[in-house]
C-alpha cells in the first residue's frame, strides 16, 4: 500500500514539473537585460536571465525569467517566481538558503513541504547531476538580490 502511494506521489510530482516546464509561469522576454547577466549551467546547457521587480513598499512585486533549460531547471524557475511576490529581500534570501541546503542534502526535503508545489523539487537531491539544474534560478536570484 505504501509503495503504491509513493508511486502515485511520484506521478503527481512529475505532472507538476512537466506542467511548469510546458507552461512556465512568469517567463517573459528579457532581451532588455544585458547578456552579461545570463546565468548558466555549463554541465548541461541550461541558461537564464532573471528580473526582480520591487514594489514601492520594498517587497518583491514580481520575478520573471527568460532562457532555456531542461524540465527541472525550467520548473524550478517557474515555481520560484510564484513563491516570491510579496516577500521582502530578506525573506527571499531565507528561502534561498533553505532551498539550497535541502538540495545539497544538508536539510531534509520535508522542509519544502510547507512551500506548496515547490516540494516537488525536494526529490532532486537523489539525482546529484540534476541539483545544478534545480538550483540555477535560485543562484541567479541570490546574485540579483546582491546587486
Amino acid at each position: 500500500m505504501i509503495r503504491e502511494n509513493m508511486g502515485d506521489l511520484d506521478d503527481l510530482y512529475m505532472e507538476i514539473i512537466l506542467d511548469h516546464y510546458k507552461s512556465p509561469r512568469n517567463k517573459a522576454d528579457l532581451s532588455h537585460i544585458d547578456n552579461d547577466n545570463m546565468h548558466e549551467n555549463p554541465s548541461c546547457g541550461d541558461s537564464l536571465k532573471l528580473e526582480i521587480l520591487m514594489g514601492d513598499d520594498g517587497r518583491i512585486d514580481s520575478v520573471r525569467f527568460d532562457g532555456h533549460g531542461c524540465a527541472i531547471s525550467t520548473a524550478s524557475a517557474s515555481l520560484m517566481t510564484e513563491r516570491l511576490p510579496g516577500k521582502t529581500p530578506e525573506e527571499a534570501r531565507s528561502f534561498i538558503e533553505v532551498f539550497l541546503k535541502v538540495l545539497r542534502g544538508e536539510e531534509p526535503a520535508e522542509r519544502l513541504e510547507e512551500w506548496g508545489d515547490l516540494a516537488v523539487l525536494g526529490g532532486v537531491v537523489k539525482f546529484p547531476m540534476r541539483v545544478k539544474c534545480a538550483t540555477l534560478a535560485w543562484h541567479a536570484l541570490e546574485k540579483s538580490l546582491e546587486d
